[in-house]
């Protein structure tokens, strides 16, 4: 099976290979943590009938644990809470000052979680589209829900709801951050992003710009912008940003932009520019709302001098957007 994620906790994908192969898996998921454990919550570990596994609820503290309880889950057949406390020592192991205690929910795939239901997850997930999975832990009911639970999406904030009862994962598509014009910002910004879990993108059809050398590693597309985005797509986990000072490269995406869900839109320039670029957006056909979602000049007022610092200032603004700091 081929599966399309990039950078993004592929565990239901892994649990629905191994069911499938006819091994058996098991997938396990904080639900909950006091203190400092080694892992947020929705940190997802998958083992197998054969006693593989892959991912990680503690960072090594209490793997083997639940790797013991998820097989005696694959014989009986229910999904079971378990809880650990996790000590200082082994915190420190794993680069926290201090311990905590987790929660850890273990569900046997094909009984506890039916497979039709992992089966959507995985499609879905493939297509980026933002899913919230809820589980009843007293019921068993178990449940994929598109448009709900909107702070914790906004978040990526998996956890129990305030009946101790119902945990629900956030299922997000990856992060991106498209980059139309490959200038010393974006040598910047990138890595940066990348850091920051984000999947990069640069855009730009200018050669001398668009050098392999100057961006090692990373995916640059040489077409025109507007065409570039078509090709991605633009969605509500993408980031857009404008580098280029040159309308007629930097208008085609924009304006891509303005008609989709782009989380982020910012556009390089002084206030002088960006206000012929609004000229240009109002000229285009576009609504006063919708031009109001440009941040220009783009970043946070931090006094940046310098492009690496104007890239601190970007990535600063596109993460107070995404957590809604910053409208």
């Amino acid at each position: 099976m081929t599966h399309t994620t990039t950078r993004f906790e592929n565990a239901p994908e892994t649990a629905l290979d191994w069911h499938t192969a006819g091994v058996g898996a098991v997938l396990a998921t904080v639900v909950q943590t006091w203190g400092s454990a080694p892992r947020r919550t929705g940190s997802m570990l998958v083992i197998s009938g054969d006693g593989r596994m892959q991912g990680s609820v503690s960072g090594g503290c209490v793997e083997g644990a639940v790797v013991l309880e998820a097989q005696e889950a694959l014989q009986d057949g229910q999904h079971r809470l378990l809880e650990y406390g996790v000590s200082d020592e082994d915190a420190f192991a794993v680069g926290l000052a201090c311990g905590g205690t987790i929660k850890v929910l273990v569900e046997p795939i094909g009984s506890a979680m039916p497979v039709d239901l992992l089966q959507q997850l995985v499609a879905r997930r493939a297509t980026r589209q933002a899913l919230a999975y809820e589980v009843n832990i007293e019921s068993g009911v178990r449940r994929l829900l598109h448009d709900s639970h909107p702070d914790r999406m906004r978040m990526d904030r998996s956890g129990m709801e305030e009946d101790d009862e119902t945990f629900v994962a956030v299922h997000n598509p990856p992060l991106r951050l498209i980059c139309v014009g490959a200038v010393h910002i974006a040598q910047a910004l990138v890595p940066m992003a990348r850091i920051a879990g984000y999947d990069p993108v640069l855009i730009d059809p200018r050669e001398a710009f668009a050098a392999s050398d100057r961006f090692p590693g990373e995916t640059i597309l040489d077409d025109w912008p507007d065409e570039a985005v078509a090709k991605l797509g633009l969605d509500a986990r993408t980031a857009l940003v404008l580098l280029t000072h040159d309308p007629k490269l930097d208008d085609p995406a924009l304006q891509a932009a303005l008609a989709a869900e782009c989380f982020y839109i910012g556009a390089l320039g002084s206030k002088r520019t960006h206000a012929k670029r609004v000229d240009r957006m109002v000229a285009a056909g576009f609504t006063e709302a919708q031009i109001e979602r440009i941040h220009g000049p783009i970043g946070l007022d931090i006094g940046a001098a310098g492009p690496a610092e104007i890239a601190v200032s970007v990535l600063a603004e596109i993460t107070a957007v995404l957590r809604g700091k910053v409208e």
